[in-house]
C-alpha cells in the first residue's frame, strides 16, 4: 500500500505557525509608497567629508549632525515639521569630479520599517564632467516615525 508522502502533524503545525508570524511581520507582504520631500536643493552645498547616514526626529537633531560635517559653515534649514515628519540623511563622502550624484530609487513602507533606496550615479570615460572634489547627499523628510533602512546597491 502506497501512502504517498507523509507529513507529521507536528511539523505541519510549525510550518503553519511560521507562515502566521511571517505574515504577521509583514514579511513577503506589498511595499507601500511613502510620502517624502526632497530637501537637498533647499540646504545648499554640504561637504561631508565620509559617508554619512542620519535619521533625525527633530530640528536640533539634524542641525547638531549637520553643524559636526561642516564646522564654520552656515546652516540653512528650511521649515520641517517635526511632528509629522522627520528627516533622513545620506552622503558619499567625497567625490573626484562633478559626474557623480545620488538619486532616489524609491522609499516604501515594509514590513513596519521604511526602506530608502538609493542610486549613485557614477561618471563615464566620455562624461563631460569636471575634475574637483565634490560632496554628494541627500536629504530627505519623510512623513513616517518608523525604523529607516538605507539600501544602496553596490555600497556596503
Amino acid at each position: 500500500m502506497d501512502r504517498g508522502l507523509v507529513i507529521p502533524v507536528a511539523l505541519l503545525s510549525r510550518l503553519a505557525c511560521v507562515a502566521v508570524l511571517l505574515a504577521l511581520a509583514g514579511c513577503g507582504g506589498k511595499a507601500q509608497p511613502v510620502a517624502y520631500e526632497n530637501l537637498t536643493s533647499k540646504v545648499g552645498a554640504l561637504e561631508f567629508t565620509h559617508i554619512t547616514v542620519d535619521l533625525s526626529h527633530s530640528r536640533a537633531e539634524l542641525l547638531e549632525v549637520l553643524e559636526r560635517n561642516n564646522p564654520g559653515r552656515k546652516i540653512q534649514l528650511p521649515p520641517i515639521d517635526y511632528t509629522r515628519q522627520e528627516t533622513f540623511l545620506v552622503a558619499t563622502g567625497p567625490r573626484s569630479s562633478t559626474g557623480y550624484a545620488l538619486r532616489i530609487v524609491r522609499v516604501e513602507e515594509k514590513g513596519g520599517h521604511i526602506d530608502v533606496v538609493v542610486h549613485e550615479r557614477t561618471p563615464s570615460l566620455g562624461d563631460p564632467v569636471r575634475a574637483r572634489v565634490t560632496y554628494p547627499f541627500l536629504l530627505l523628510a519623510l512623513q513616517s516615525d518608523k525604523p529607516v533602512h538605507l539600501k544602496w546597491p553596490g555600497r556596503p
